[in-house]
């Protein structure tokens, strides 16, 4: 008969992969680098759905009750290395493609055959055994990606598990239940120590979510001793589901927090370019400033302007304008020193706070090798493009005891610097 208990469970879960997914569709629109592992925790949610339908045939007699328990097993060992897989920095390289696609078929085909009665001997052995040296296989045929110390991690105790279930075979421990649950302790300590190496930034949804995980891992160890040395005392399957919601809860903080860091850092950097933004600038500058003042020293700024920027738009698309002013700040933030601050204030208008100290003869030599600097060609979709710029110098407290009279100063000779206007037909 079938466990009806488990809807409950499967209606929870399937809520909070809705909320999770209608939250990722919506920040990926707008964010999309952000989330582009959060994928990898959708699908290792929906595996828990089917995880839990699969376990409502626990009780079920037959081929129907052995293939769904079977699937629910699998998917619930499958989850897990999608959600460590999610955790990896490089998870869209061709070496972490091959690390996950192995550990899901190994894993999966030893929790398969685990449940297969009559098992022979060497084919366990044979699966035990790439269980434990195919993801060092993989580590080893990338090694030239570099080996990462999680990846390490993961390798090593992949390998110890191999060894210990091949170990197992011949000792008397290949009870099914020790087989699964040492299988599934694996994957999901993996899942612990991942997110612990990936998110330790000390907000609440890592915290949850680590010590979900933490708590998801001893299920597998604690259900077991308690079964074996406390036979007569029965535990809720709620209480050994709670690590799954706490889990969920925790990523669901996670991406509201992203959300958030990623919104406070919009508003002060320029979406196009990264950059800070003419309200970050501003602040900077006034900073600046104000530390100049305190310490009876001088600052800098200095006003970029292309020259002909507007011509590239008119001639090849806003598209490629778009792509030429964030080549432009590449040029700029790798010529620019970390202390100083480079900002986007306009369409094609650059700014650059100058940290004291800083005097005028250095503020003009600088603004001379940028200028030469933008006006060597920018190869653009095939294209190439000449624009130059135009640089106006103004030293704080010389040219303006204020920002705003520091800035009309470096505008009015950014302005006077520009070359003569130049036809709309001039070849570009």
């Amino acid at each position: 008969m079938l466990d009806w208990s488990k809807i409950p469970d499967i209606l929870a879960i399937a809520c909070l992969v809705c909320a999770f997914a209608s939250i990722l569709k919506r920040n990926r629109r707008f964010m999309p680098e952000d989330f582009s592992g959060s994928g990898q925790w959708l699908i290792g949610w929906i595996l828990i759905v089917i995880h839990f339908i699969g376990y409502m045939f626990l009780q079920l007699p037959g081929l129907l009750g052995f293939v769904m328990v079977q699937l629910g097993s699998v998917s619930l060992a499958a989850a897990g290395i999608f959600f460590s897989w999610a955790t990896v920095p490089t998870r869209k390289t061709k070496s972490s493609l091959w690390m996950a696609s192995v550990l899901i078929l190994t894993v999966s085909s030893m929790v398969c055959l685990d449940g297969v009665d009559g098992i022979s001997t060497p084919l366990f052995d044979t699966l035990a055994a790439l269980l434990a040296f195919a993801p060092l296989a993989v580590a080893l045929a990338f090694r030239k990606e570099g080996i990462p110390t999680i990846r390490k991690i993961s390798v090593a105790a992949q390998f110890i598990l191999g060894m210990l279930l091949l170990l197992s075979r011949h000792t008397g421990l290949n009870s099914p239940s020790f087989l699964i649950n040492a299988l599934l302790f694996t994957v999901y300590l993996k899942c612990t120590i991942h997110f612990w190496f990936t998110h330790r930034k000390g907000t609440a949804g890592a915290f949850i979510t680590i010590g979900g995980f933490l708590a998801w891992t001893l299920v597998f160890a604690l259900g077991p001793w308690l079964s074996f040395d406390f036979p007569n005392l029965h535990l809720e399957s709620e209480v050994w589901n709670l690590p799954k919601y706490v889990v969920a809860v925790g990523m669901l903080l996670l991406l509201l927090e992203n959300q958030i860091e990623r919104t406070q850092y919009l508003a002060l950097h320029d979406d196009l370019t990264r950059l800070a933004n003419r309200r970050l600038f501003q602040d900077r500058l006034i900073c600046a400033m104000e530390r100049a003042r305190r310490a009876n020293s001088s600052m800098g700024l200095l006003l970029i302007d292309l020259n002909r920027f507007k011509l590239v738009n008119d001639t090849y698309g806003h598209h490629v304008g778009d792509l030429l002013l964030k080549e432009v700040a590449h040029r700029l933030d790798v010529r620019v020193r970390r202390s100083d601050t480079l900002a986007r204030t306009g369409g094609d208008e650059f700014s650059l706070v100058l940290e004291e100290p800083t005097l005028h003869h250095e503020a003009e030599a600088l603004a001379k090798v940028l200028e030469k600097m933008l006006s060597q060609p920018f190869v653009i979709s095939s294209k190439r493009i000449i624009i130059g710029a135009s640089v106006g110098v103004a030293i704080y407290p010389d040219d303006g005891l204020d920002s705003e009279a520091l800035c009309i100063a470096a505008d009015q000779r950014m302005y006077a610097a520009k070359p003569a206007p130049e036809p709309q037909t001039a070849s570009l």
